[in-house]
C-alpha cells in the first residue's frame, strides 16, 4: 500500500489504531474458517465518522475493505479476500442508550453481544439471541450474518430484534435506518436489507435491538435416547403437540463421547442421542409444557428423562452442549462444520441422510445443534494434511449440501455464506437469483469495494 494512503490512514485514526506491519496483521487474517489471506492494513475506527472518512478514501482509490468483528465466523466472511484494508469494528463498544420503558437498547456494532444481558437484566429484560460464540462474537457480526443461537425455536433469530441501523454506505455517506416505534412503514424496509449481508452493501456501526422480559420460571430436561431416530422423531412430535420450547438441542453418540472425553458433563457413552430440552414461561404453563413434552418423548425410544430441579442441575445439563464444537475439535487434528437446516418435519431423513453420507465417504462426523428449528450443525473430523481424505470429505460436503436442498431445506441456517459455501449458493436459489444479488451488490457497491468475493462472484470476478 502506498505511503500516501498510509499516512491518510493515520491523519483519519491515529497512528495507534492503524496496523501496517505484517507481524502485527496475522490475527487480522483469518477467522473461524480454514483460509488465510493478509491484508495490506488494519483500521480500528472509534466514530461513525472516521468509518465514512475511510470509505470516502477506499471510494477515491479503490482500496477492497473488509468488515470485521471479533473473526468468530465459520464461513470466511471476514477473510480480506482481495486484501486491501481490513475495518476492525471491535473498538466501537460502547452502550449509546437503553430504554426499559420501551425495551429497547442502541449499541455500538463492536459490542459483544454476552455484554448485553447483564445490562439490561436489571430492568428484568433480556436479549434473546444466543449464538455459540454469544462470549465474544459482536452485535454488529450478528447482524451481518443473522446469528442465530440455542433459543431461535421460540424466541427467532438476530433479524426479528433489529429495529434500527446507522450504516455507512461504500461511498461514505452515513444512513439511518428503521424505527424505534413498534409500528414503521415510512419507506421500504430497508434496515433488513443489512441483516444478514455479510459486510457486501455497507458498514453498521450502531444497531438499535428489541428487548423482552425475563421468563418467570424455566424447566430444563435430559431426554436420553436409545436410536437416532427416535431423538429425531420426538422433535417433531414435539412441535406438533403444541409445544414450543425456548430450547431444544440435539447431541449424537460421536458428540456425546466427544464431549465426555473433553469435559465430564455426565453424559451416558452409550446413549445413541440426547435431547436438551427447555421450557419458559409462567410457573404453571411452563411445568404443563414440559410434561406435555415427557409424554411425547417417552413415545421415541427413550431411555431415560432427567428433569433439573435445581440451577445447578439445570447448568449441569447444558454444559455439554455448550462444548460441543471444542470437544469435536479435540478428536482430530481439523474439523469442518456446516449448518445445513431442513423443516422438523423431515429432521429424521436430514439425520439419516447425514450419517449415510459420512458412512459412504469413510469420514468421521459429529452431529449436533438447534433441532427445534430444524438447524443441525454436521461436523466432519479430519486431517487437512490428508490429502485423500480431504477430497472425500468435500464429496460428503457436496453431498450434504444437495441433500439438505433435495429436502427443502437451505445450505446455512446460521453461519453465513462467506467464502466457504459460494460455491453451493447457485444451487440454492439459482442463475435468476444470483443475479437478483448481483444487480443489488452494483447498487449499493458499483465499485465491489466492500468484502468482494464473498456469498457470490460480481461479472466482472469471474471473468
Amino acid at each position: 500500500m502506498k505511503k500516501s494512503i498510509i499516512d491518510e490512514l493515520v491523519s483519519i485514526f491515529g497512528q495507534e489504531n492503524v496496523l501496517t506491519d505484517r507481524e502485527d496483521m496475522i490475527a487480522y487474517s483469518y477467522d473461524a474458517a480454514p483460509v488465510e489471506i493478509e491484508p495490506e492494513a488494519v483500521v480500528f475506527p472509534t466514530t461513525t465518522e472516521q468509518v465514512s472518512q475511510l470509505m470516502k478514501l477506499a471510494y477515491r482509490e479503490e482500496i477492497p475493505v473488509t468488515p470485521r468483528g471479533q473473526g468468530s465466523g465459520l464461513s470466511g466472511g471476514s477473510i480480506p479476500l482481495k486484501q486491501g484494508i481490513v475495518l476492525c469494528m471491535d473498538r466501537m463498544n460502547n452502550v449509546i442508550e437503553f430504554d426499559p420503558a420501551n425495551r429497547l437498547i442502541t449499541v455500538e456494532a463492536g459490542l459483544t453481544t454476552a455484554d448485553i444481558d447483564p445490562i439490561v437484566s436489571e430492568a428484568n429484560l433480556f436479549y434473546p439471541p444466543d449464538p455459540g460464540s454469544v462470549a465474544f462474537s459482536t452485535i454488529g457480526g450478528n447482524v451481518a450474518e443473522n446469528a442465530g443461537g440455542l433459543r431461535g425455536l421460540k424466541y427467532g433469530v438476530t433479524k426479528d430484534y433489529v429495529k434500527m441501523l446507522k450504516v455507512v454506505m461504500p461511498q461514505g455517506d452515513i444512513v439511518t435506518l428503521g424505527s424505534k416505534c413498534v409500528k414503521h412503514v415510512a419507506g421500504f424496509n430497508s434496515e433488513l436489507m443489512f441483516v444478514g449481508s455479510e459486510g457486501l452493501l455497507g458498514v453498521m456501526t450502531e444497531v438499535t435491538l428489541a428487548l423482552l422480559p425475563i421468563p418467570q420460571h424455566r424447566e430444563s430436561a435430559l431426554a436420553i435416547f436409545n436410536s437416532l431416530d427416535g431423538a429425531a422423531q420426538a422433535v417433531s412430535d414435539i412441535i406438533a403437540a403444541g409445544v414450543t420450547p425456548s430450547t431444544m438441542e440435539f447431541m449424537d453418540n460421536a458428540t456425546i463421547n466427544a464431549v465426555q472425553d473433553f469435559k465430564d458433563c455426565g453424559l451416558p457413552r452409550d446413549a445413541e442421542a440426547v435431547l436438551l430440552i427447555e421450557t419458559d414461561g409462567e410457573e404453571n404453563s411452563s411445568k404443563a409444557e414440559m410434561k406435555i413434552v415427557q409424554e411425547q418423548v417417552a413415545k421415541n425410544d427413550l431411555r431415560e428423562f432427567q428433569l433439573a430441579t435445581t440451577t445447578d442441575e439445570r447448568d449441569a445439563l447444558f454444559a455439554g452442549r455448550r462444548v460441543a464444537l471444542n470437544a469435536l475439535a479435540s478428536v482430530k487434528p481439523n474439523l469442518i462444520l456446516e449448518d445445513a437446516t431442513v423443516k422438523r418435519s423431515v429432521l429424521p431423513e436430514m439425520v439419516r441422510g447425514i450419517i449415510a453420507i459420512a458412512k459412504k465417504h469413510d469420514i468421521q462426523v459429529g452431529i449436533f445443534g438447534h433441532a427445534g428449528d430444524g438447524n443441525l450443525h454436521p461436523t466432519f473430523l479430519i486431517d487437512q494434511a490428508d490429502k485423500e481424505e480431504m477430497a472425500r470429505c468435500h464429496k460428503a460436503v457436496d453431498e450434504l449440501f444437495q441433500l439438505a436442498i433435495d429436502l427443502d431445506g437451505t445450505i446455512s441456517g446460521e453461519h453465513g455464506i462467506g467464502l466457504e459455501k459460494k460455491p453451493y449458493l447457485e444451487n440454492q436459489i439459482g442463475a435468476s437469483g444470483i443475479k437478483l444479488l448481483q444487480d443489488l451488490k452494483r447498487m449499493f457497491d458499483p465499485k465491489n469495494l466492500l468484502n468482494p468475493g464473498k456469498m457470490f462472484d460480481m461479472p466482472a470476478e469471474s471473468a
